[in-house]
């Protein structure tokens, strides 16, 4: 394991300029502290003892082993050995964090004994102070780096099972998509069975009408067909290219939804501003299934409401606004499992490139707004 991160790469060097600026200046208090002045040896052995942990994250116990020796060094030679501790202390931290437990202690041992030696060859010395810091310090620091080690891990387990988490729940929801045996089955279906209702009903005294509904039932029943022989290639992952799936919904068929919607029951309106116009064909598949979804929610849940299609054409987006006026069920308020409407809408959204507010209004009923990029690139994140 090592911590070679970019951002070791400059604060691992600047810590190890600072502790060197630090122990320079700390050595010229050598004379006052009753030691030798430093010379070009001392302080060539003070930056072989600091420097080296500005590749701690790299090889942790070889900086640990070459600023010990320097350290080793400087206080065999009979300088103040206190100038030369920063470096040590730092690198048996880093092996601490970076190595198991038994490599750590073993390293503490050095650096003690280093501690305990100076304490030696330093006259006057109190060895039962000596030893109980040698013994604190190297304790401490290799408490406070295994503590550090097992957060690290610990960080990486949790974002690993977080990225594996993200990585299953978006494929299970693009999977959903792919097939969108939800939305689009559950859309037809339900004009089906409102239709075939009221086929039923007028049957013997209004035949125009129970020919209409029919016809609808003909109509909806084949083009949910088509979806589901489409949907089957795609989860074969044949190639996207293939003919039959080229043919996919457009915005030139909303009228025809809206009007399959009016036929269930529902009253809608359709409002296009600005110049239509042809998008990318996945842009106008995702605004298609969001207007699909939020009008079969309208069909399920409000179907006494009235309803509002807007397609807007901007320079450089699309936006899509479906409203009613009734008392739909709050997608949010939906209990885990009893649909992925909201998900799909939203996933496909950020699929694309868009954003997408669903809600309740404060006047009352209920809100889909979807804004989509109408450029050549957004259709391009389809794949």
């Amino acid at each position: 394991m090592r911590l070679s991160t970019p951002r070791s790469y400059v604060v691992d060097p600047l810590i190890a300029l600072g502790m060197l600026v630090v122990a320079v200046l700390l050595g010229r208090e050598s004379a006052a502290q009753g030691w030798p002045e430093l010379d070009a040896r001392a302080f060539l052995l003070v930056a072989l003892a600091q420097l080296p942990v500005a590749v701690r994250g790299r090889w942790p116990l070889a900086v640990f082993t070459a600023v010990l020796l320097a350290g080793l060094a400087y206080v065999a030679l009979g300088y103040w050995p206190v100038v030369c501790t920063f470096g040590p202390m730092l690198a048996l931290y880093t092996v601490a964090s970076l190595r198991p437990a038994r490599v750590a202690a073993g390293c503490a041992c050095c650096l003690a004994a280093l501690w305990v030696y100076a304490g030696v060859v330093t006259d006057g010395s109190d060895m039962g102070s000596v030893v109980g810091q040698a013994l604190l310090y190297s304790s401490v620091l290799v408490w406070f780096g295994t503590l550090a080690r097992r957060s690290a891990e610990l960080t990486r387990r949790l974002r690993g099972e977080q990225a594996e988490r993200a990585r299953r729940a978006v494929a299970e929801e693009r999977g959903r998509i792919a097939r969108e045996l939800h939305d689009v089955v559950a859309h037809h279906m339900s004009v089906i069975s409102v239709q075939s209702g009221l086929a039923r009903f007028v049957f013997d005294t209004d035949p125009a009408t129970a020919r209409s509904a029919l016809g609808t039932i003909a109509g909806t029943s084949a083009e949910a067909l088509q979806e589901l022989r489409r949907m089957l290639q795609l989860l074969r992952e044949e190639d996207p290219d293939a003919p039959e799936r080229a043919a996919i919904p457009t915005l030139e068929r909303v009228g025809e939804l809206v009007e399959r919607v009016r036929a269930g029951g529902v009253r809608v309106e359709l409002a296009v501003e600005g110049a239509a116009r042809p998008l990318p064909p996945g842009v106008e598949l995702c605004a298609y299934r969001v207007v699909q979804e939020a009008l079969t929610n309208v069909l399920k849940h409000a179907r006494h409401a009235h309803a509002r299609v807007e397609l807007r054409y901007g320079p450089h987006e699309l936006t899509v606004t479906v409203t009613d006026d009734g008392r739909g069920v709050i997608p949010d308020e939906v209990p885990a499992g009893a649909g992925h409407g909201l998900i799909g809408m939203r996933e496909r959204a950020k699929l694309y490139g868009g954003t997408i507010s669903v809600g309740p209004r404060a006047e009352g009923g209920f809100q889909v707004r979807l804004t989509l990029p109408a450029t050549a690139a957004a259709g391009r994140r389809e794949d």
